[in-house]
């Protein structure tokens, strides 16, 4: 079978046009409730979320809102925290913010995440407090349940950045249910998004009274813990439910399009292990192709932290990968299977 390339596909927001008039009905709703923050927007949108996650969800104005208030429980001011250098600024920052001195770890090529080799080599060394484990790209860290294994064995409590995780699985687990807390991003531009916001999911009973204690000025707490504002306010967790709602259809459309249009135009491209499914926030190649939205990551954070630090992977990733243009389109409903006409079978002779 031959291939053609399909035409160049403009970044659209992961929301379908089906879902306005909900939109707009909830919206109405919050404006005549009186109640525009710490409603029943907030809480559906947390119980639809656990739904999904299966794990205790709080909601945030966005991901570093609920990094600090993770990091605060744990306390790592004075500490060491072991983090890829293979990661958004955020990651690292967040960590530094609480108080602590970062170290950076290298990542493997095949899916740009954490390398357990070069993580247990640095936590040999250093002996950190917390580390970070980062899911890059819509998949799940190939070395996760060896990384969360060494880290349970040596004290080592483990976050998870889920920023780009929404809609992945492995096995039908759930990125998050491997460490301490996992973390969600609703940005802009993330698989579903609420324009800004975050969400945070934990089993602990007790981070997750500190999660919702943090978001609120420390009001949970009587004001022991020290915060200040991280609330979502009742318009955008609105916004998160429809999105929730439509996650399944959304990351089922990018997943028919990765496998039907994509694939077979892509060979050297990141390739998930048996039984994970990625939610394709990106669809990352390591091949230069002439339409590309660019690199997940473009400069690695030791180089951001001016760390004279050998990370050979790191480095390699930073100059040898590319993302293709998948997004979600806006037209209402628009099936995966259309996107076909992008194959060409040669005629029978």
């Amino acid at each position: 079978m031959s291939v053609t390339t399909p035409p160049p596909m403009p970044f659209t927001v992961g929301f379908d046009d089906r879902d306005e008039d909900e939109v707009m009905a909830r919206w109405r709703k919050v404006l005549r409730s009186q109640r525009w923050s710490h409603g029943e927007q907030i809480e559906e949108f947390e119980a639809l979320w656990r739904d999904w996650n299966g794990l205790a969800s709080v909601a945030f104005d966005n991901w570093a809102g609920a990094a600090l208030a993770a990091l605060d429980f744990v306390g790592v001011t004075g500490e060491t925290v072991l983090c890829p250098s293979n990661t958004f600024l955020a990651t690292p920052r967040a960590s530094q913010l609480a108080g602590a001195e970062i170290v950076f770890y290298d990542c493997n090529r095949e899916d740009l995440c954490g390398s357990y080799d070069d993580f247990v080599a640095k936590a040999e060394m250093v002996k950190p407090k917390l580390a970070w484990i980062v899911h890059i790209g819509g998949h799940i860290a190939f070395d996760i349940e060896r990384i969360a294994t060494y880290c349970r064995e040596k004290g080592i409590v483990l976050f998870e950045d889920c920023a780009h995780a929404a809609g992945a699985d492995w096995n039908g687990r759930k990125p998050g249910s491997w460490g301490e807390v996992g973390l969600y991003s609703f940005y802009a531009t993330k698989t579903i998004s609420t324009a800004e916001g975050g969400i945070a999911v934990s089993a602990n009973d007790e981070m997750v009274r500190h999660l919702r204690s943090y978001r609120d000025y420390g009001r949970g707490s009587r004001y022991k813990v020290r915060s200040l504002n991280h609330r979502l306010d009742e318009f955008r967790a609105a916004l998160g439910v429809v999105q929730t709602r439509r996650l399944g259809e959304i990351v089922a459309w990018k997943q028919a399009y990765a496998r039907d249009v994509l694939d077979p135009l892509h060979p050297n491209r990141v390739r998930l292990p048996a039984g994970m499914s990625s939610g394709f926030y990106k669809y990352i190649v390591f091949d230069e192709i002439p339409v590309s939205t660019g690199k997940v990551y473009e400069l690695p954070c030791h180089r951001i932290f001016g760390q004279d630090v050998s990370l050979p992977n790191t480095e390699w990733a930073a100059a040898n990968h590319w993302c293709v243009p998948i997004y979600y389109p806006r037209e209402a409903g628009v099936p995966a299977q259309d996107e076909t006409k992008f194959l060409r079978t040669p005629a029978p002779a």
